[in-house]
């Protein structure tokens, strides 16, 4: 080690997103991270026996009326470091504690900077408590993929994954730490030996944590959130997943140490849960609670099943996240999901689109977009995957391990998330579900009607509304969700009462429809110069 780098690591060393510059000492005038950005200071401490575990470091930053403690983490070699994202403006100061005395009352501060242009801030459940936004206001609508062991294959297929993903519609990938299927990186602990359990659950392999946060911070690069998966049951040959409690603590307290602060970061403590039978509900519930506690950035938190739900409604759980293809196969369906948790619901997994000979991996392209547009109908949320392989197998799949898109309904996908970018804000909420009208939107503003596979002539334009709600003029556009078109249909549709419970338009009771499957009708309520409905 050189004398200016061991000198920069005993003074701290500070970053910004990807960027690092030298510490300034304490008096001199602050250096600049912007808000939500990645605040770095590294130490340089023992090295002997197990830093892992022998050795804590923590920082306590002030700063907007705050004052937050932040973990850090042994990166190998003698360094350690603390991440901080920032979440106001103005100056921070910080001070480290540690069981190293040598890293111990190390003091700084720096000025926490407008974000950047892009810089969004994290995501956050909105306030009437069913969709995500960024922590400006942005609202954040979901169309999300997996691939499960992407981040931990070859550069090569890894810059392809996210070449794929630099032209697709997706803004949310869920991913494994822990290997799935073949892969290039497989060791997160120290080995001890050639067997496959042959490793040591006190020791963590820092090259291999610091090769998935380059993937974090790769996604958020273009714009996507890294839904990081903690847990899985597919891995019986090493037992990663299969650890005693103190392991899972000491591995969970790691991976937020290290990953909080890119605000791209949600978590998911496990994948089919409910599968891993080393693992009781007592187990997932103290899991959950040691990771509301490791992370002070306070990201997103879910878990997915196979066949038990968790209960979302615990207060740990921020979204539900949901394995039903199907529940949105109508929109009444996946709003019972809402109706139940009272929270956000992302249906994960909801077979997906290929050529597998598994039921779960033989959806078409149809029917991969028919399952997201019913989910957004009924005010959820729905995520994507592909196995497509010429062998037919899904570990080798853009599921198993990303790569290149075969399938067909990514286009059509991008097609949706534009419709829901022009919607209401924060999002599609389902509109009088167990009343059967099938709409989604916003009451008297914005409507939206799907029809899935059936194929109508005609439509009768009749809304829910009592005799005190607005009586407000719509244009209405048919829009074909496969063929992705939008066609308007001619003038303006003004509702008048027609009975206790609904408005139509008598001079105009009813609209002709192209007569095949996949079609929808948007109702945009029409504004006067006066801001009123026409």
């Amino acid at each position: 080690m050189s004398v200016s780098r061991r000198q920069m690591l005993k003074t701290g060393l500070i970053a910004a997103g990807a960027t690092a510059a030298p510490a300034l000492a304490q008096g001199d005038g602050p250096v600049h991270t912007e808000r939500w950005g990645v605040h770095e200071l590294a130490f340089e401490g023992p090295a002997t026996g197990n830093p892992f575990v022998d050795v804590t470091i923590a920082a306590v930053f002030k700063g907007a009326g705050k004052t937050i403690r932040v973990p850090g983490f042994y990166d190998g070699n003698g360094t350690y470091r603390i991440r901080f994202s920032p979440p106001e403006l103005g100056v921070w100061s910080w001070e480290t504690e540690s069981s190293a005395s040598e890293m111990a009352h190390k003091r700084g501060r720096f000025e926490c900077v407008a974000p950047a242009a892009g810089n969004h801030g994290p995501i956050r459940v909105t306030e009437d408590g069913y969709h995500f936004a960024y922590a400006d206001g942005t609202p954040f609508r979901q169309i999300g993929t997996t691939c499960y062991s992407w981040a931990l294959q070859s550069d090569a297929k890894c810059a392809q994954t996210l070449e794929t993903l630099g032209t697709a519609p997706f803004n949310k990938m869920r991913m494994l730490v822990f290997p799935n299927v073949e892969s290039v990186a497989t060791n997160p602990f120290a080995r001890t030996g050639k067997g496959p359990r042959d490793w040591d659950a006190t020791r963590f392999d820092p090259d291999y944590f610091r090769r998935y946060e380059d993937r974090i911070q790769r996604l958020g690069a273009l714009g996507i959130e890294a839904d990081v998966i903690l847990f899985h049951p597919y891995d019986e040959k090493r037992g990663y997943n299969d650890m005693k409690r103190a392991d899972d603590e000491r591995y969970i307290r790691y991976a937020a140490a290290r990953w909080s602060a890119y605000r791209n970061v949600w978590w998911s403590m496990a994948n089919e849960y409910d599968a891993v039978k080393t693992k009781t509900m007592d187990d997932w519930d103290h899991l959950f609670q040691v990771l509301v506690a490791a992370d002070p950035h306070d990201r997103l938190r879910s878990i997915h099943q196979i066949n038990t739900y968790y209960d979302h409604r615990k207060p740990w759980i921020t979204h539900a996240s949901v394995q039903n293809g199907a529940a949105v196969l109508d929109d009444l369906r996946a709003e019972l999901h809402r109706a139940m948790t009272l929270k956000p619901v992302v249906f994960d997994e909801v077979v997906y689109e290929g050529n597998s000979d598994k039921r779960w991996g033989n959806l078409d392209g149809q029917g991969m977009v028919e399952r997201f547009w019913w989910g957004l109908i009924g005010g959820t949320y729905v995520g994507h995957s592909e196995t497509y392989d010429p062998k037919q197998n899904p570990d080798y799949s853009w599921l198993g391990q990303g790569g290149v898109l075969k399938g067909i309904s990514a286009p059509r996908l991008a097609f949706l998330r534009k419709i829901m970018e022009e919607g209401p804000t924060p999002g599609i909420d389902p509109i009088q579900p167990w009343w059967n009208y099938h709409l989604g939107g916003k009451p008297h503003e914005y409507y939206l009607k799907y029809f899935g596979t059936q194929a109508p002539a005609e439509w009768k334009v009749v809304l829910p509304g009592r005799r005190g709600d607005p009586k407000n003029a719509f244009r209405i556009d048919i829009i074909d969700t496969w063929n992705m078109t939008i066609t308007p249909v001619e003038g303006v549709f003004r509702m008048q009462q027609k009975d206790d419970y609904d408005v139509h338009d008598p001079a105009r009771p009813t609209i002709a429809l192209p007569g095949k499957p996949y079609i929808a009708i948007r109702l945009v309520r029409v504004q006067t110069p006066s801001g009123r409905g026409a």
